[in-house]
């Protein structure tokens, strides 16, 4: 079966700069290769002429399918749609519909159409007009030589729409595509080298059909195993074989699958248990707090959170004592030992979780550096603790601690 091969152009100077970061690339990559598309370069390129013509040249040599986003908007500094039409050899003229898609998006929104709007609804006339029903410009699809082309505005929710409603339900009717499977197994408190070391055998023993990649995150790391054939239901089924060969070998550290978060395992594991939570955030400021109720239904095992940040309130709150603050300070084993038990008294829950540290990029130590992060788990006769040291920048060591602090819980609900 052939490879299609596809290529990714993004235009603007903006990306260019820095000043917007490219997301469009990754998520069409993505969709792409769940279709089995195989995306062999993306391009960034400014708002120059001579540039993106250049640009349009080597993906025509290379790629089957060529997906273009930006530079569609009604300025003269939006080049995409007239250098497509010199590329392709035709003018550009007014096309009925898209016109008319263009005016009515203004009429139900209350605005009025300038002259400049009405101009996003004129073509390239050897296009194909591709309706955009959440923005102005239109997609523009285009075929040479057996080469396909799309161009996209370049605001993400416009270009996903067009990509899911018209770009990838064509690609199986242009090109025959093999079935691709993907399976992901997601894993925390375990490094990527660690894991590799554990699994090395097994993943030298997988079928030619099934492919292994390591994709590492904040604190996680997870496993993603693709299948390749033309029978998707024995692909699923080759897959979850291998899972359950590996599984007894990091079944605790595996929290989920697939689109599974932590923070959704988490509140699994306390519904299934019929367990509640509370916290005591000082140095993760309430970030913890987020990620829990960022989940629906999470009312019905979170029972609330404090934010002692001064000391003050570490005593009057949730009644770390005194003497314990002033004996080791509030970055400590024992201070967040009593954060823990006391934010679980405070709020009737089955766990107590504490968090205090120095997240920087000021307030270390030669005794505490910046990063140094003590947590705590508290329940029923029982109080988790573990020391982390983490990293110079605030916002990841933040992020770190969250990660820790809901797999010191995950750890205590199936221990304990």
């Amino acid at each position: 079966m052939k490879v299609v091969r596809a290529e990714i152009i993004a235009i603007g100077d903006e990306l260019l700069y820095g000043q917007i970061v490219d997301t469009n690339s990754h998520w069409i990559s993505q969709e792409l290769d769940l279709m089995g598309v195989k995306v062999v370069r993306k391009t960034t390129v400014g708002d120059d002429r001579k540039d993106i013509l250049a640009a349009f040249a080597s993906a025509e040599a290379r790629a089957d399918i060529i997906l273009i986003t930006g530079g569609l908007g009604p300025t003269q500094d939006d080049l995409t749609k007239p250098l497509m039409a010199e590329y392709f050899g035709c003018p550009i003229v007014e096309n009925s519909a898209a016109v008319e898609a263009v005016t009515e998006f203004f009429k139900k929104r209350g605005r009025e159409i300038t002259p400049l709007n009405v101009l996003q609804g004129h073509l390239p006339a050897c296009c194909t007009y591709v309706p955009n029903e959440v923005g102005t410009a239109p997609g523009m699809w285009f075929e040479r030589n057996e080469t396909y082309w799309m161009s996209m505005p370049g605001v993400p929710h416009e270009m996903q729409k067009l990509m899911t409603d018209y770009v990838l339900p064509k690609l199986p009717t242009l090109f025959p595509l093999p079935v691709i499977v993907h399976r992901m197994v997601k894993t925390v408190g375990i490094g990527e080298s660690w894991l590799a070391d554990l699994i090395r055998d097994w993943e030298n023993a997988l079928p030619k059909n099934i492919r292994l990649a390591y994709l590492p995150s904040l604190g996680h790391v997870k496993l993603r195993l693709t299948g390749f054939g033309t029978d998707k239901t024995a692909i699923e089924n080759d897959i979850q074989q291998q899972i359950d060969l590996i599984l007894p070998s990091i079944d605790k550290y595996v929290y989920g699958y697939d689109s599974e978060s932590l923070e959704t395992a988490i509140g699994k594991l306390l519904t299934t248990n019929n367990k509640t939570v509370a916290l005591a955030e000082s140095c993760s400021g309430g970030y913890i707090s987020h990620l829990i109720t960022s989940i629906s239904g999470s009312s019905s095992y979170f029972q609330g959170s404090v934010i002692p940040y001064h000391n003050q309130f570490k005593e009057e709150i949730i009644h770390v004592k005194n003497e314990t603050l002033s004996s080791f300070g509030a970055v400590s084993e024992e201070t967040v030992k009593e954060m823990s038990t006391g934010v679980r008294e405070l709020f009737k829950a089955d766990f107590g979780l504490a968090s205090s540290g120095i997240a920087g990029p000021n307030g270390g130590t030669t005794e505490k550096p910046v990063g140094t992060i003590w947590i705590a788990c508290a329940g029923d006769g029982f109080v988790e603790t573990k020391k982390l040291q983490l990293t110079q920048d605030r916002m990841l060591n933040i992020q770190l601690t969250a990660v820790a602090v809901l797999n010191l819980l995950r750890n205590c609900i199936l221990e304990k």
